[in-house]
């Protein structure tokens, strides 16, 4: 029980991924309670909490260490101060004064710019040029203060989407703009997504299929009439936990290809442009995925050197370091450097 780990002389807590960090921030820094029986290591004096930083990004210390230390600033925590700051006092930042700071441990960002004001404006400026209608640039205009240059115009421009739904979940308003502005558009759908499909929109598409053999072939087509009875005798034998056959993870995957080619046709990409990589580390047909390998990023850099992009986007959700968006991610980053180390020259004019 809780009284022998208390008794121990030293006790190691262990806790890594984002999923740990809400617990962690309530063992360490919330009140001692026997809903969480961890947070009673707060009373022994030779515990110690290992994490990664995943694990640790709800704590204070990560999240707002100005209220417990010294910081070394430079723009990026200063803009989050400023933004915690301002939801903290529920002002406007161009409407923070000194004793905002002052009387939630910031005074040190005065003592560096001299007033509230100077800081108000700095991040307010910053904050605003990270704001653009323009996302591939604006041609022909002034882009000193724009957060993407103006040439060249067109740009060519990759979207990698981890799964064939995330560009349009995760940017679809971006893609969009993108086109409008009449930019060479490519979009790379990194993985099958097969294993997001249901079992009965296998069934849905195997009746239309078989349906369209009966009336524009006579059911002459045997290969169709075999998988039929074959794919529907699979699914109505299949039990919770059974992996799908390959074919039937084939017939997945296709249909998650039908659903992101009209998701591009919609968005005015030409099909061309829409690239299914179907990278070999997610095909395992199961929830835990394969490492990434060389395969994986030798994918991604041939299709890096095939359009030569000067707009790279990634999906950035990195919390999770075994999530398929990480992996997907580092594919990208590993092709990338691969790239620069063989002094790729279309890196010079491209960004990610």
């Amino acid at each position: 029980g809780v009284a022998t780990i208390l008794g121990a002389k030293k006790v190691y807590l262990l806790a890594w991924g984002e999923n740990k960090a809400a617990m962690i921030k309530e063992c360490v820094e919330g009140p001692i309670t026997d809903t969480i029986p961890a947070s009673y290591l707060q009373t022994h004096n030779n515990a110690h909490v290992a994490l990664d930083l995943s694990a640790a990004m709800n704590l204070t210390r990560i999240q707002r260490p100005w209220l417990v230390t010294s910081c070394e600033w430079n723009d990026k925590l200063i803009r989050s101060a400023i933004v915690w700051l301002g939801q903290l006092t529920g002002k406007p930042i161009l409407k923070l004064t000194n004793k905002d700071y002052n009387e939630n441990g910031l005074s040190e960002l005065l003592a560096l710019y001299g007033s509230a004001y100077n800081v108000n404006i700095k991040i307010f400026n910053d904050l605003q040029h990270t704001i653009t209608g323009w996302p591939g640039g604006k041609p022909n205009a002034d882009d000193t203060y724009r957060p993407e240059r103006a040439k060249p115009y067109p740009k060519r421009v990759i979207i990698f989407s981890p799964h064939p739904d995330d560009d349009v979940i995760s940017m679809g308003g971006t893609l969009r703009r993108l086109v409008e502005q009449k930019h060479e558009v490519h979009v790379a759908y990194e993985t099958s997504g097969n294993i997001a499909v249901g079992d009965e929109e296998v069934v849905r598409f195997m009746h239309f299929i078989n349906g369209f053999n009966q009336l524009f072939n006579n059911s002459e087509d045997l290969v169709i009439n075999e998988k039929y009875i074959e794919i529907r005798n699979f699914l109505k034998e299949k039990k919770d936990g059974d992996m799908d056959s390959r074919d039937i993870l084939t017939i997945k995957g296709l249909i998650r290809r039908g659903e992101a080619r009209t998701a591009c046709t919609y968005n005015n990409i030409p099909l061309e442009r829409c690239h299914f990589l179907d990278l070999p580390f997610y095909e395992t047909g199961k929830i835990q995925k394969n490492p990434i390998s060389e395969a994986d990023v030798e994918i991604v850099r041939n299709l890096l050197r095939e359009i030569k992009p000067h707009q790279i986007f990634v999906a950035g959700d990195l919390a999770d370091p075994h999530g398929t968006h990480r992996v997907c991610t580092d594919a990208v980053f590993a092709a990338v450097d691969l790239e620069k180390e063989e002094g790729a020259k279309w890196l010079k004019d491209c960004r990610i």
